[in-house]
């Protein structure tokens, strides 16, 4: 086997290569624009696909110095947690909470039935997790960051199977979650009339953030508040560990003293985080840390968890289609908003926020009618709230199950 070593310099280029590749596919492909597919996926997977042949049929295997994908990886949870405002929970009334509560219920649901399928297959429990929450509402990031946590614990390919998963609910809430409120709209009967909900939009006016010019000073000091909440998480993280035997990830603590921060910055105005300067640095973390982690995946990992993998995946496809259908639809009122929001549920309960966004404005456009409640509850959700509950449930997973 001939081996081609990378190091830490030439990795990086080759993610950052990869990243603007997958940019450039994301445009250009309309299946890869439809089901919202992330740039880092594109290039990063494509890669290890190349990779993976490469080694099966060339004789030729690859090590890559991914020494900074943790660093990104943490300072990505962290502008996750500048992020999460407490307050909008007061602020977005019962058709937000009936809906994040059930975000938060599934994210429960996702881990148990993921652990106990494969239990009942013989697996360790922690691979069914990885095919729960983690990869499914989690997505992504959170896939590439809990992997390696369960890989430390014993499970080998976790990450792989983490991410392979994630891929699987992306392309799964794509093609889903539209069909599935055409369904409901069909099957009801259901009059295509959007409801006007004043304090939502209101919610919508007030949290809508005024975008900053985006300077080297602005971009300074943002990413000077990153670097601070990734050290007082890794303090945190590693206090936990020490003394009272708690697995926290280093990129969950720092999420946290985020989330402390951001909510203490709303009461006293202490710095000046504006929401667009945020998601630059955001933006750069996750695109190069998920490239790192997708390019370096070892796909040939997956022949020996193939069917097990598969079959939680089904199951938990099954599982969040059924709930749309007969309990989500219910609860958020049985009207046209309420199978806009199905779409949403089932786009983001199994993919990510874009998809999300794309399964609904798919219904809307189809019927003609915009839903404004859907556009303003499920987005709020599934890109900043799910987390409050979602992680520290996956958290508490790795500790029981490890």
């Amino acid at each position: 086997m001939n081996l081609i070593t990378l190091d830490v310099m030439n990795t990086t280029a080759l993610a950052a290569l990869l990243l603007m590749l997958g940019l450039v596919l994301q445009r250009k492909v309309p299946l890869f624009h439809q089901l919202c597919v992330p740039a880092p996926v594109i290039g990063g997977f494509g890669f290890a696909l190349v990779v993976w042949a490469a080694r099966s049929w060339g004789g030729v295997e690859f090590k890559f110095d991914t020494a900074l994908q943790t660093p990104l990886m943490i300072a990505f949870f962290a502008t996750v947690g500048l992020g999460g405002s407490l307050a909008l929970l007061k602020k977005g009334g019962k058709v937000l909470g009936i809906y994040l509560v059930a975000c938060w219920m599934l994210a429960l649901l996702q881990n148990g039935l993921g652990i106990g399928i494969a239990s009942l297959l013989g697996e360790h429990p922690l691979l069914g997790l990885m095919a729960g929450a983690v990869s499914l509402e989690g997505g992504f990031g959170a896939a590439a960051a809990f992997g390696p946590e369960a890989e430390a614990l014993g499970v080998t390919g976790a990450t792989t199977a983490a991410l392979a998963a994630a891929t699987f609910g992306m392309v799964a809430g794509g093609l889903l979650g539209a069909p599935v409120a055409r369904l409901l709209i069909s099957r009801h009967k259901i009059d295509i009339q959007a409801e006007q909900v004043h304090d939502l939009q209101a919610l919508a006016a007030s949290e809508r953030p005024v975008p900053a010019t985006i300077t080297g000073t602005l971009l300074l000091k943002i990413l000077a508040v990153v670097l601070c909440t990734m050290i007082a998480g890794l303090w945190l993280s590693g206090h936990l560990r020490a003394d009272f035997d708690i697995i926290l990830p280093s990129y969950v603590g720092a999420m946290f003293i985020a989330i402390v921060l951001r909510n203490l910055n709303e009461k006293f105005s202490l710095l000046t985080l504006p929401d667009n300067a945020i998601n630059v640095v955001s933006d750069f973390c996750l695109g190069i840390f998920l490239t790192m982690a997708m390019m370096s995946l070892q796909l040939w990992q997956l022949a020996d968890l193939g069917w097990s993998l598969l079959i939680i995946l089904v199951v938990q496809t099954l599982a969040i289609v059924l709930l749309a259908v007969f309990l989500m639809f219910r609860l958020m009122g049985a009207n046209y908003d309420s199978a806009v929001l199905c779409a949403g549920f089932v786009g983001h309960g199994l993919g990510a926020t874009p998809n999300a966004v794309a399964n609904m404005s798919a219904v809307c456009d189809r019927y003609k009618v915009f839903s404004h409640k859907a556009f303003i509850v499920a987005p709020l959700c599934g890109a900043v709230l799910i987390d409050i509950v979602a992680i520290p449930a996956i958290t508490w997973c790795l500790n029981v199950f490890g």
